[in-house]
């Protein structure tokens, strides 16, 4: 799964890069790796391949990409969705989604402890920093799964990253 992290990271990269030129074309990166980008200018949703040695990684990013987690985890009910990001590639796939809403971050975080716990998830980590709630952890099977959520003016602001291997 080397390449979710790095593919996530790198497409944004991409991504932004894009956002202030054209609305598609295609690039190469410092590695070698070769994709193609489209940037749908009225919706803002942006989508990219990039062929690299272990294969293709596709991704899709913007506020109405449809959520697709792993069976036993659900978007929180009430939540708006800021932006999702579905990564998908031959050894796994990830999602990243930014949402707010008017629960608290306790509520949150306990609401995602519950569904990873279920799907065997092992929480690993859990802080408290500056009113807001971080926790995340790894299953057996190899998906990895984290929740940060923090107050704003506007209520709580939650990023929700899972990952999950496929074999």
């Amino acid at each position: 799964m080397r390449h979710l992290g790095i593919g996530i990271s790198t497409v944004s990269a991409l991504i932004l890069t894009a956002c202030g030129s054209e609305s598609s074309g295609e690039f190469a990166t410092e590695g070698g790796e070769t994709g193609e980008y489209t940037i749908d200018r009225s919706s803002g949703e942006a989508s990219m391949t990039v062929d690299t040695p272990e294969g293709e990684v596709s991704m899709r990013t913007g506020a109405d990409v449809p959520i697709d987690l792993p069976a036993g985890f659900s978007l929180i009910g009430g939540a708006k969705v800021l932006s999702n990001t579905v990564v998908d590639q031959a050894e796994g796939k990830g999602s990243l989604i930014t949402f707010t809403t008017d629960k608290s971050p306790e509520e949150i975080a306990e609401f995602y402890r519950a569904e990873a716990e279920a799907a065997g998830i092992e929480i690993q980590i859990e802080t408290s920093i500056n009113d807001g709630r971080m926790l995340g952890g790894e299953g057996a099977t190899g998906t990895t799964f984290s929740i940060t959520a923090y107050p704003t003016e506007d209520g709580t602001t939650g990023q929700l990253v899972i990952g999950e291997k496929l074999n």
